[in-house]
């Protein structure tokens, strides 16, 4: 049993007082007509005389943050979800009983407040008590620093701490269910329909991603938790539904860093007889509702950057950004040795399972390019290499027809003309299986089932792949991801 501070001695003899008046320390149902913000904005403009003419009430409740205890009357401070608003207490108005009661309260209690609305003489909208109820008894001190936890890492793993301290990790943390309520409703509104699909799956398919592993005992089978959400929504317009999306979690077994966590939600959505342009316009006009409806503004500082995602978006291919950034004409028909002897002379390594010309091209782009793409940049045709799902361009089969957005030099959104091709399927399938037997341990199995899906006809299609978290951190201009997660992973604590 761990020792308490004298702060929480004193809090739980105060807690026994509680009891002893037969008042229940953590509380019951408690009904409010209120909350902070709302009656602040609709008082803050009178004039303090005329509040002798006003004889509004309102019930409240919160969490005590400030107190100003004096003689026979007391100013106190509670935060409810919206936020503050003062409180004058007096025993003149309230029981003798009810005003000792307050007087044992702590910073961090919760309490319920009936009050008068009122102005004090310094501006401030006031609820005058007129009868206090004692809520729940916080038996531990909250951080002494009013901004909140100084170590980064503990608001992470407190984060109930950091959200009553901290009012920027409340306004993120309200923010962003308002950013993908706008998502939802602008992606009904472009006729799409939201569905699920399982989180369990007995195959490595949909990216290149290392998986997560459990088992299900009654089956006794080894089963991987989602990395991406592809092949299921895929399935779904072989079935004729024609407009899908999903928002849900994923994982992937992998590093985590101030961009990534090993669970995130990602946005997968797919429209039959749509191709890569009608992904690019669907995606450009998403961020500007968001932008438009939920924050305000165009405009955002991010990574040091001003981001301005009024339109029209740059569009270019790949290999005409590395020729930008180096000289290298991609195009040009050229061997993997040459490809080889360009990147050796360019310092760029190379493992063993990415000798092919298509690997290269892509990490020259790594290496020259994507760290410059400020702006809100379309960037599109990959090398067929490393995108295995993804529709061949119909005028040079090396390429396909696939975007990444990329925002502050970090990718958003992963788009393509899907493959609908069975037979160019399986056989890009196989070749993921060769690639795994070269070391790529992010190689995709085969999906028999899908391949059957494919053969009874899927339409063509757009569909597109958005990490919601890194959006809501451009939106919210925050250059971490744990800041826009509640309950980031976390190392275990020692």
């Amino acid at each position: 049993m761990r020792e308490y501070s004298e702060q929480e001695l004193v809090r739980r003899e105060k807690l026994e007082k509680i009891k002893d008046l037969g008042i229940d320390p953590f509380g019951q149902k408690f009904s409010r007509t209120g909350f902070a913000d709302d009656i602040k904005n609709k008082y803050k403009d009178i004039a303090h005389d005329e509040f002798e003419n006003i004889n509004d009430e309102y019930t409240v409740a919160g969490r005590i943050m400030f107190i100003r205890k004096m003689g026979k009357a007391s100013f106190f401070t509670i935060k409810d979800k919206t936020g503050l608003i003062q409180i004058y207490i007096s025993v003149n108005d309230v029981a003798e009983d009810a005003y000792s009661l307050f007087k044992s309260a702590d910073i961090g209690d919760i309490v319920g407040v009936r009050g008068k609305v009122m102005k004090t003489k310094t501006g401030e909208v006031t609820l005058k008590c007129l009868e206090y109820t004692h809520l729940v008894k916080a038996l531990r001190p909250l951080p002494e620093k009013f901004h909140g936890l100084t170590d980064i890492e503990e608001r992470y793993r407190r984060r109930y701490v950091d959200l009553i301290m901290n009012e920027e990790a409340r306004n993120v943390a309200f923010m962003r269910p308002k950013i993908i309520r706008c998502i939802q409703k602008f992606m009904d509104e472009q006729g799409f329909v939201e569905v699920e699909t399982p989180i369990l799956s007995t195959l490595l398919t949909g990216a290149s991603a290392k998986p997560f592993i459990t088992h299900h005992n009654t089956q006794d089978l080894d089963m991987y938790l989602r990395i991406a959400l592809e092949l299921p929504l895929k399935r779904l317009l072989v079935g004729g539904m024609e407009a899908v999306y999903e928002i849900g979690r994923v994982f992937r077994n992998e590093g985590m860093d101030p961009k990534h966590n090993p669970e995130f939600t990602l946005m997968e959505a797919y429209l039959a007889y749509s191709d890569l342009e009608g992904m690019m316009d669907l995606t450009e006009k998403m961020y500007q509702t968001i932008a438009r409806d939920v924050i305000g503004k165009m405009k955002y500082n991010w990574y040091g950057n001003e981001i301005n995602l009024e339109g029209p978006w740059k569009r270019i291919s790949m290999v005409d950004a590395i020729k930008e950034k180096t000289g290298i004409d991609f195009k040009k028909d050229i061997t993997a040795k040459q490809a080889l002897d360009l990147a050796a002379k360019h310092n760029i390594i190379v493992e063993d399972h990415e000798h092919s010309v298509g690997h290269i091209i892509n990490l020259f782009f790594e290496k020259y390019v994507e760290e410059t793409l400020i702006q809100p940049t379309f960037l599109y045709g990959h090398p067929i290499e490393i995108s295995p799902l993804t529709k061949k361009n119909p005028d040079d089969p090396r390429f396909v027809d696939r975007f990444e957005l990329f925002i502050g030099g970090k990718e958003f959104a992963n788009a393509y003309t899907e493959l609908n091709d069975p037979i160019d399927q399986l056989n890009r399938f196989e070749e993921q299986i060769k690639q795994r037997e070269l070391g790529n341990d992010e190689a995709n199995d085969i999906d028999m089932d899908f391949i059957e899906a494919l053969e009874y006809g899927m339409p063509p299609a757009g569909g597109i792949g958005y990490g919601i978290d890194r959006l809501c951190m451009l939106f919210l201009e925050q250059e971490s991801i744990r800041d826009v997660l509640l309950f980031p992973t976390m190392k275990e604590k020692k």
